[in-house]
């Protein structure tokens, strides 16, 4: 598979130049003043907005039902002439790391900042680009971030998690090669495949077997990855699994979303429980080509059904596609 970088400059990202587009803890502790506001009325993404220039608005406020809300790239910007680095000032970028930050669980935040900043690959001009999708007036005003192997997005009205509204997310990264060894040595989202793995190691023989199909998994151009089909579904029906079964691929799920803030997990989880989901989802594995070592720890996997799309390839690195439709 072959690495395609954006067309651009490639000046090399320097010492400084990380730590102002990104910040550090001892950065945010010097930041009185930031942390101050955190503790007012204003969410951490309103607190950004209120911040802009009404120049910075116009280039970076799309409207509420921009095509772009439903898209989702392993490598994308949604406002791509205006990047951390270049666009805001340096406490405007310190915010918007500490929303990227607030947007995962405490235990799991460094790794996302370190896959944020290793996936820069030492160039600056792979700096993520930010935006939001309509304006405060909005009930789904969201803050979205974008970049390589990163997209997040949030409710822009509150700091408490309320999902990902209705759209896709994407995470991943290569960790110490572009191809990885079987066990993805240094990736922070591996442990989502070992979670996956157990689940299936927990299925009977016939099971294992249906689960493990013959075809190609996803091909992840935009559009066709994270589309919901509604027949033509690979691999293993849960509504065939016991009750038992289904419980556990529930507890599995939940317990592959933990790295994203607790808040978002409860409200995804509730939705998937709420709309019995799980009843219309089919899972599938991938051998051969997809089976990095062919030690039937599988790295490439997905759930899927009419509601939601959950993508997992580990090879040659990880690319995870997350969609639930509400």
């Amino acid at each position: 598979m072959k690495l395609t970088l954006p067309a651009s400059e490639s000046k090399l990202i320097t010492r400084r130049e990380v730590f102002r587009a990104f910040g550090t803890a001892a950065a945010l502790a010097a930041l009185p003043s930031l942390r101050a506001a955190t503790a007012g009325k204003d969410s951490l993404p309103m607190q950004f907005y209120k911040s802009l220039t009404e120049e910075q608005r116009a280039k970076i406020c799309l409207p509420v039902d921009h095509a772009k809300r439903q898209y989702v790239s392993n490598w994308w910007y949604i406002c791509p002439e205006q990047r951390l680095h270049t666009f805001y000032t340096k406490d405007q970028q310190d915010l918007v790391r500490q929303i990227f930050g607030s947007l995962h669980h405490p235990e799991h935040r460094e790794k996302m900042h370190w896959q944020v900043q290793k996936d820069l690959m030492g160039q600056i001009k792979n700096t993520p680009s930010v935006g939001f999708f309509g304006t405060p007036k909005d009930k789904d005003f969201e803050f979205i971030y974008t970049g390589h192997h990163v997209t997040r997005r949030c409710n822009a009205h509150s700091d408490q998690g309320l999902g990902f509204g209705g759209a896709p997310i994407f995470y991943g990264n290569f960790a110490k090669a572009f191809n990885e060894s079987k066990d993805h040595e240094g990736n922070p989202f591996w442990y989502q495949g070992l979670v996956f793995n157990e689940f299936v190691k927990a299925l009977d023989g016939k099971q294992q077997a249906k689960i493990l199909v013959g075809r190609e998994p996803r091909g992840e151009n935009p559009a066709k990855v994270i589309e919901k089909r509604m027949t033509d579904l690979p691999g293993l029906s849960c509504a065939d699994l016991s009750r038992d079964q289904q419980a556990k691929l529930l507890e599995t799920m939940r317990r592959m979303l933990v790295c994203f803030r607790p808040d978002d997990v409860a409200a995804t989880m509730k939705t998937i429980e709420d709309k019995r989901v799980v009843e219309r989802l089919f899972v599938s594995c991938y051998g051969g080509p997809y089976d990095i070592g062919n030690d039937r720890v599988w790295d490439t996997w997905q759930i899927e059904g009419p509601d939601m799309v959950w993508y997992f390839r580990g090879v040659p690195h990880i690319h995870g596609y997350f969609h639930l439709a509400a």
